[in-house]
């Protein structure tokens, strides 16, 4: 039986560059040298390049739908967590999946392309949903829901920009804490603040943070 586990670790060595700049021109050498293993190593785990592309889209599928399940029952502090939750994967998201990558996996295996697409579709379907509850419970600010998602496609995309961060002098752990602020005294009503634990999202954001360090390094 496959070790679900190594294959796990030997596929996040190469999630960086793969999403950055696609696949298209790697070659089984390439992967391994990015896995940082043997062919031999390579190849008791992975049998062919689109094996370990399909793993790689598998893991960001995966990540998409991890979001805990909401109900109509649900309680005000769920907004709270499901909110940081949104937070987490909208930055990760973006952070990683390039343009690049898009039209690599669209080109070579157009099946992996649509089942990414599709659950790209249904999480921001969900997300909306989310925010058209929170306005219709009275918990967020009556403001567009897809100008919210525009803005995590857009804006944040652009401030986690290694050269937005060099021209402006900050640091990546600033602008993360920042826009989470932003996006909460943006979203939520001013008396449901409340309904916020900000010491969740430290170690997130720390989390973040030491990943976008080691991938500059």
């Amino acid at each position: 039986m496959p070790n679900y586990d190594a294959r796990t670790k030997l596929l996040k060595k190469l999630i960086d560059s793969v999403m950055k700049d696609g696949f298209q021109s790697l070659r089984m050498d390439d992967i391994a040298k990015h896995m940082d293993v043997s062919r031999a190593t390579m190849y008791k785990h992975f049998s062919s390049k689109q094996e370990v592309i399909e793993g790689v889209v598998r893991i960001f599928i995966d990540y998409i739908e991890r979001l805990d399940e909401r109900t109509d029952e649900a309680d005000e502090k769920s907004y709270g967590i499901w909110f940081q939750q949104l937070f987490e994967q909208s930055v990760s998201l973006v952070g990683k999946i390039s343009d690049v990558f898009f039209k690599d996996l669209q080109a070579a295996y157009p099946e992996l392309y649509d089942e990414l697409k599709h659950t790209l579709h249904n999480r921001e379907q969900q997300t909306l949903a989310f925010y058209q509850d929170g306005k219709n419970k009275e918990i967020f600010n009556p403001i567009n829901e897809k100008f919210i998602l525009l803005q995590d496609n857009v804006l944040l995309r652009e401030i986690i920009n290694v050269k937005y961060l060099l021209y402006n002098q900050v640091t990546i752990q600033q602008v993360l804490q920042d826009y989470y602020q932003f996006k909460k005294i943006q979203l939520f009503k001013s008396d449901k603040l409340s309904l916020v634990d900000d010491a969740n999202i430290e170690p997130v954001i720390d989390h973040i943070v030491e990943k976008f360090n080691r991938t500059l390094s």
